[in-house]
């Protein structure tokens, strides 16, 4: 499953497909509801800014489904904000996920509740996780690409997450592409992020000696003290990053979770043991570059046969539910925990999004837009 811009349209849209119900509509319906949206003003170079985006009110008039519709409406309640977003507000072609439209709502993951219904998975009120777009509620003409949300038992911000698409790339970068065996190596870039706690965590339940880097001491703390890293470093303090993952690897590393590329890559290529594997889900060090770096020492993939792959959660979404029953549980015993960077309201959503890029966030980064 994925999602893109047209998997989130405007009532306007989807008025134009369906044929109206009938006009004995109650008041309250006819007066229409506000919707707040944030909006790409244009198309991003270099790093993105607050002023990049703006925030917009209208109004949904009538506050119903077509009659016809195969669509949902839903309430908007967390949003997620993820490092991927960055490359859709630019201008490009040939990538995974399309480009933002400027001018109108951004879209991306967040947790919502179902308003009105006209498919048959979904009924009022069922909480969902998937594509949705950055405002107070949102038709999805394309439902295909929601997840139901079943356990209610763990905070639903979780979905945007551990229980979202981040915790499916941390599972599946590491267990189903990195396969690990107990007492390996593992080095994970950008290891208090998102993505980056969970894959330390995982490793460290299945025996691996696991080190990280992260950009504040405050993070480094947090990666031994919290996630159970065994090591970590602040990587801006290292002048030398080959000398660095020698001091923590002196025996080279096995597994590497790449989500930073650049000068770390080209450290880490030089470390690698033989046979090993490196699981690729993102470069945010190339994110803002109006021309992307090269990497050296890729002879080394050929000298220690290593094994290099990239990959899109979305390819692997049919291994959700295996995901969750194996990560519910050590949640709710406690084996493995996660922190979210929780910004409120709608208004604060493009300095949320703009801060991933400085780190300013610590742990996940969320934005509630309404709460239950």
């Amino acid at each position: 499953m994925s999602f893109s811009q047209n998997h989130i349209s405007s009532y306007k849209d989807i008025k134009h497909r369906c044929s109206y119900r009938t006009q004995e509509q109650s008041s309250k319906q006819m007066e229409g509801v506000r919707n707040q949206q944030v909006i790409l003003k244009d198309y991003v170079n270099g790093f993105p800014k607050e002023s990049d985006m703006l925030l917009k009110t209208s109004s949904i008039t009538p506050f119903k489904l077509p009659q016809g519709s195969n669509a949902v409406l839903v309430k908007n309640l967390h949003l997620s904000c993820d490092p991927y977003m960055r490359g859709r507000m630019s201008k490009n072609q040939g990538s995974y996920v399309d480009s933002f439209t400027p001018g109108s709502p951004i879209v991306g993951y967040g947790v919502s509740k179902v308003v009105d219904s006209g498919h048959s998975n979904f009924k009022k009120d069922d909480l969902t996780w998937g594509g949705t777009g950055w405002e107070e509620y949102s038709f999805i003409p394309n439902p295909d690409t929601l997840f139901k949300i079943q356990d209610t038992d763990v905070p639903l911000s979780y979905y945007t997450g551990i229980l979202g698409m981040p915790g499916m790339t941390a599972y599946i970068g590491f267990h189903e592409i990195c396969a690990p065996k107990k007492g390996e190596y593992v080095f994970v870039s950008a290891a208090s992020g998102a993505v980056g706690q969970l894959v330390g965590q995982f490793a460290k339940l299945t025996g691996c000696y696991v080190v990280g880097s992260a950009g504040t001491k405050e993070k480094v703390e947090l990666l031994k003290n919290k996630f159970g890293f065994d090591e970590a470093f602040n990587y801006k303090e290292e002048h030398d990053l080959n000398a660095a993952l020698k001091r923590y690897f002196p025996q080279g590393i096995d597994i590497y979770f790449e989500n930073v590329g650049g000068k770390m890559l080209e450290a880490v290529l030089l470390n690698m043991r033989l046979n090993g594997r490196i699981s690729v889900c993102g470069m945010i060090s190339q994110y803002n570059l109006e021309e992307g770096e090269g990497v050296k020492n890729l002879f080394c993939l050929i000298n220690q046969r290593i094994r290099m792959q990239g990959f899109i959660a979305v390819d692997h979404y049919h291994l959700y539910s295996k995901y969750v029953e194996m990560v519910i549980p050590l949640i709710k015993e406690g084996k493995i925990c996660y922190v979210e960077d929780i910004a409120e309201g709608l208004e604060s959503a493009p300095a949320a999004l703009v801060g991933l890029f400085s780190g300013k966030n610590v742990g996940k980064q969320v934005v509630v837009v309404a709460r239950e």
